[in-house]
């Protein structure tokens, strides 16, 4: 009786974990498929996209389409431009959202939470309603047109302290700073040698969030850049505009203004697995 539990338990195991493997696979192809056909469009022309029915494999036009893209738009300015702002972002709000966090979640001090609760409630505020008061700081300060108009404002948000601050009252034990006061570190130092190592694995996924929301911002950059002077979103929404739209340029765009998104995944990929497992290991 036992032996027969014994192996209808390991059988039961091994068909949930292939019912789990299959379903991961279909979930991934369905994920990939879109991704899979923008580099197909990306490699047609319009005449064989018109096709009935339409082509499932890419064509031979991907790098004419790709010389076209730079030649239609300044697309080199514009990546050159969005991985500038988006890195820029990315690197300030992973330091002073630790920081803030870090002083929310273990440090004293009057007002604490009332700081803390005006932060988050500036979340609930639309972006759309800062605009105007925005560009006409812009304007006073001669900023329009630079990226600074674009970095400045974004260089630390209420989302990246609420998530760090959340992180590391989990994450950091208090025992463990104290021990560094014991040491003699002084706060600087513990941020540095003890919040910091501790805070990795939150601040790589607020650093992906952050760089794919700077990179694909298109109506603040719209409102304040120059033609001439695009990030990669609105070099792209160039390339889609016209009477006829050319959907192998505007997908060969595409392609390229996704891909460094996905360098930025594979370099705080094992950053962001790292931070899962060792969740999964505490919970």
């Amino acid at each position: 009786m036992t032996m027969n539990m014994g192996v209808g338990g390991r059988g039961t195991v091994s068909l949930a974990r292939r019912l789990t493997y299959l379903t991961l696979t279909a979930v991934a192809f369905f994920s990939a498929l879109p991704l899979y056909y923008s580099v197909v469009v990306a490699s047609r022309d319009n005449a064989a996209l018109a096709a009935v029915p339409p082509p499932l494999i890419p064509g031979g036009n991907f790098f004419a389409n790709v010389s076209r893209v730079f030649d239609t738009v300044p697309f080199a300015l514009a990546l050159l431009n969005s991985v500038l702002v988006a890195g820029s972002i990315a690197l300030s709000v992973m330091f002073f959202s630790t920081l803030a966090g870090f002083a929310f979640a273990k440090l004293r001090f009057h007002g604490r939470n009332a700081l803390l609760v005006v932060t988050v409630a500036t979340m609930m505020v639309p972006t759309q309603l800062g605009i105007i008061p925005l560009y006409l700081l812009m304007v006073k300060l001669t900023w329009t047109g630079s990226m600074y108009a674009l970095i400045v404002p974004a260089l630390v948000n209420a989302f990246g302290v609420f998530f760090m601050t959340q992180y590391l009252s989990r994450a950091l034990p208090t025992e463990l700073l104290e021990a560094g006061r014991v040491d003699g570190c002084t706060t600087w130092g513990l941020f540095w040698h003890v919040v910091v190592p501790a805070a990795r694995p939150a601040a790589a996924v607020l650093g992906m969030l952050t760089f794919m929301s700077a990179w694909n911002d298109y109506f603040w950059p719209l409102v304040v850049l120059h033609p001439e002077n695009p990030t990669v979103q609105v070099a792209l929404s160039t390339l889609a505009a016209g009477y006829v739209s050319d959907y192998g340029l505007s997908l060969a765009g595409t392609a390229l203004g996704t891909l460094p998104l996905v360098i930025v995944f594979a370099l705080l990929g094992r950053q962001i697995i790292g931070g899962i497992m060792q969740g999964a290991v505490k919970g």
